[in-house]
């Protein structure tokens, strides 16, 4: 059964005339004629009367026309939904995030661009550790990831968009005597006790702070671990020790802590968006091009553009 059948069978059907239907679909009488005589051997059943003067619908016709209509409904929003999944409008799009993600406004505007420019496209977004993320990406299990930097190379097979670069940022208290500078040198962070991320927690700001302060002749003393940015930034509070955390951190205002600049260029983070090289997705590829029109116009021209 061809659905050029249907429609040829519905316009008859519509018509009760032949001619008129020929002319309708812009066909001729006889093809069309030959259209409707291999139809119903298809089916096994006469959907039409027929005489010199008149068409009318058999009871099997009647409701064939129905089932007919609605078939060609469904073909024509199959047709629809799959060339909308071609431009990247439908589908769902699975999303990694690191914990300070949703502390950058750009992650915000971003996603509330995507939702409005692509309102039927699902999104699912997980919070993960960078490694974790990665993890997932390999698997197929998210399909992008904002992440920061890891410690070592990218797993084969992915690539990254960095879209900003952050600050580090010290993170104690406000009555310790570095607090009252305004920026300070990470050799000054020898000795103290330093409150982290577990080494297995799967974050690249781990390595880094390492590798600043080796740089700058020491090794951290972790005294404290803790697996959110909120509860490090309680227990430097507390007085349990200092922290290093991404600038975007400092939303999260907490008595009895500041925040401080770090005398060193290399105590930058990047927050990066990384997805699988060479695959044709274009739900990927219309929120890639998204997010890197945001990280190249800025959070605030981004904003008042989709506004």
């Amino acid at each position: 059964m061809e659905l050029r059948h249907l429609r040829y069978f519905i316009a008859v059907a519509e018509e009760l005339h032949f001619t008129r239907a020929a002319a309708r679909l812009h066909i001729g009488q006889p093809p069309l004629s030959q259209a409707i005589q291999a139809l119903e051997t298809d089916i096994g059943a006469q959907l039409l009367e027929r005489s010199k003067r008149w068409v009318r619908l058999t009871e099997a016709g009647k409701l064939f026309l129905s089932d007919a209509r609605r078939i060609l409904a469904l073909a024509e929003q199959a047709g629809e939904t799959a060339r909308r999944a071609a431009r990247g409008e439908v589908g769902e799009l699975r999303i990694g995030f690191t914990y300070s993600t949703p502390y950058t406004p750009l992650f915000a505007r971003l996603i509330n661009g995507y939702r409005s420019q692509f309102p039927a496209v699902t999104l699912t977004l997980h919070e993960m550790a960078t490694l974790h993320q990665l993890d997932a990406l390999v698997q197929r299990t998210l399909d992008l990831c904002f992440i920061r930097p890891p410690d070592g190379p990218l797993p084969d097979g992915l690539e990254s968009t960095v879209l900003r670069v952050d600050p580090l940022l010290l993170v104690l208290p406000d009555t310790h005597p570095l607090a009252a500078r305004a920026i300070v040198p990470v050799s000054a962070l020898a000795g103290l006790p330093f409150v982290m991320y577990p080494a297995n927690a799967g974050v690249g700001i781990y390595g880094l702070i390492f590798r600043l302060c080796r740089a700058a002749g020491f090794v951290p003393h972790i005294a404290q671990e803790a697996g959110e940015a909120s509860t490090i930034i309680g227990l430097v509070a507390a007085g349990c020790g200092i922290s290093l955390l991404p600038s975007s951190f400092d939303r999260i205002r907490m008595n009895g802590v500041v925040y401080r600049a770090l005398d060193d260029p290399a105590a930058t983070t990047q927050l990066m968006l990384v997805q699988r090289a060479g695959e044709g997705s274009a739900l990927v590829d219309a929120f890639t091009a998204l997010a890197r029109e945001a990280a190249e116009v800025g959070v605030g021209s981004f904003d008042q553009q989709r506004a």
